[in-house]
């Protein structure tokens, strides 16, 4: 269960004095629900937790910082786009009931971030100055604009929580911080390895398939090649008899002189083709089965190991013994990723492409990418973007591709659109005149044009936005990604 109100009042009478004066470095989401802020203060660097899980929501600092996904979630980009650098005024709690106010001040003014610690209802929100939704952990943006309310107050058995009594180690520079750690530390621990198992259960299946989809496609191409076996034989005795064969022919019998016992032998022919044409063929189609003998074997044989090591592991699944595989030893300067078996295909992927392009943070927090040249281009929207990702370029006139990324079936917010809109009118030959039309669609709908130079291609479905250049916009997407435009 989470805390009580009482264990609240002493988490916070602890930290907030720590907090004073620090200002938020790094902002990320380890759980769905859980929120880490990397706050440096005077001589030291703290990390603040904020669980909105209904078990284990809570507030306190931590001792070591919890892996973390390669690709933040929706409500971390917002964070990270609203209140990284922003001035921590301070932490308070709502008297008597189990609410915690961060009060911040950003560079777009004062805004809070409030952790709603009440079971069920749990959630963290951010308020801007005049107590306005402008995103919360629960909902998104859905309720953005709308006034805070506060929740209903309850009252609150004593039974109800366990209170955690005194801090037990005093010696602790943050004796609650630390207890209420080592109370969730196996709880949440074991909530993580059940998330993981269910992900990689999901993957395993979705590969599983795929696997045996390919086994079965190599399969066949080597059964459909197995036929050109004797083909390089038949192509020699047309090539021995190639003056008794005429254009129109269906077939030709000729003498096996392979055999000793030179049996006659029925070859078939195109008759649409000359003599020398239908050799040609069977000797071509030998080649087909000396490639896919040398080719397609070792490819199957990799594909039905895989198969195996795949159905291993989830057979480790289902015997509950299967554990992600142990993280490396990481330096300080080493990044604080997940180990590999904890990484989707997505984040692999995105690390793999993530650096050629130009990149932003839209005022939403999603990453908006944009393509250098041709090159660029042509690999961003058809290597690198998701069928859903928004895609938008410049009408009528040579420009970068720009690409959204977003959540399969989410919908693109509408500052998030102008925002990349602005990017697409930048980087386009329509920037002098500082104004134009954009398009835009999602990514599903953008075809390559055939014969055409690398980065043309056809769109369909598409819709058009009006946009002018606003310096105070992309001032912000510039503060934001962290380098000029």
């Amino acid at each position: 269960m989470g805390l009580t109100a009482q264990e609240l009042a002493s988490v916070v009478e602890e930290i907030a004095p720590a907090l004073a004066d620090g200002w938020v470095q790094k902002v990320f989401q380890p759980t769905p629900r859980t929120v880490t802020l990397e706050i440096r203060t005077p001589g030291r660097t703290l990390l603040l937790l904020c669980s909105a899980d209904p078990e284990t929501a809570r507030v306190h600092l931590l001792g070591h910082r919890p892996p973390n996904p390669a690709s933040p979630p929706p409500f971390c980009q917002f964070l990270r786009a609203h209140i990284h650098g922003a001035h921590i005024d301070g932490l308070e709690q709502v008297p008597g009931d189990r609410i915690v106010r961060l009060r911040l001040t950003t560079r777009e003014g004062p805004c809070s971030l409030l952790a709603l610690l009440t079971g069920r209802s749990a959630d963290l929100l951010l308020l801007d100055a005049e107590d306005k939704i402008l995103t919360t952990l629960e909902e998104g943006q859905q309720k953005a604009g709308q006034p805070y309310r506060a929740p209903t107050r309850s009252p609150q058995s004593r039974d109800a929580v366990p209170a955690v009594g005194l801090p037990p180690d005093q010696n602790q520079p943050f004796p609650w911080s630390y207890a209420l750690e080592q109370r969730y530390q196996a709880k949440e621990e074991a909530l993580a390895l059940a998330s993981l198992r269910q992900k990689r259960g999901a993957e395993l299946r979705k590969s599983i398939k795929k696997t045996a989809r390919r086994i079965e496609a190599l399969r066949e191409d080597l059964e459909k090649t197995e036929r050109y076996r004797e083909y390089a034989r038949y192509g020699e005795l047309l090539k021995a008899n190639l003056g008794l064969i005429k254009k129109g022919q269906e077939q030709v019998v000729v003498t096996d002189y392979f055999d000793p016992a030179m049996p006659e032998l029925t070859l078939p022919l195109d008759p649409a083709k000359g003599p020398q044409a239908n050799m040609d063929d069977y000797f071509k189609k030998h080649r087909k089965y000396l490639a896919a003998d040398k080719e397609i074997k070792p490819r199957l044989a990799k594909a039905e190991k895989d198969l195996q090591g795949l159905q291993a592991e989830r057979k480790a699944l289902e015997l509950d013994t299967w554990q992600p595989a142990p993280a490396e030893p990481r330096s300080s300067k080493q990044s604080l990723l997940p180990p590999p078996a904890q990484r989707s295909a997505f984040s692999v992927q995105h690390a793999k492409h993530s650096g050629p392009f130009r990149r932003f943070i839209s005022t939403d927090g999603l990453p908006i990418y944009v393509g250098r040249n041709a090159r660029e281009n042509d690999e961003l929207t058809f290597k690198f973007a998701h069928s859903d990702d928004l895609w938008l370029h410049a009408h009528g006139t040579p420009g970068s591709h720009v690409v959204v990324r977003l959540e399969k079936g989410a919908d693109p917010p509408q500052e998030t659109i102008r925002d990349a809109a602005t990017l697409a009118l930048l980087y386009s030959d329509l920037k002098k005149s500082g104004k134009g039309e954009v398009i835009y669609t999602r990514r599903k709908w953008v075809r390559k044009a055939k014969g055409q130079p690398p980065g043309t291609v056809t769109v369909t479905q598409e819709k058009a936005l009006f946009v002018q250049l606003d310096k105070v916009r992309l001032d912000r997407m510039k503060e934001r990604s962290g380098k000029p435009l």
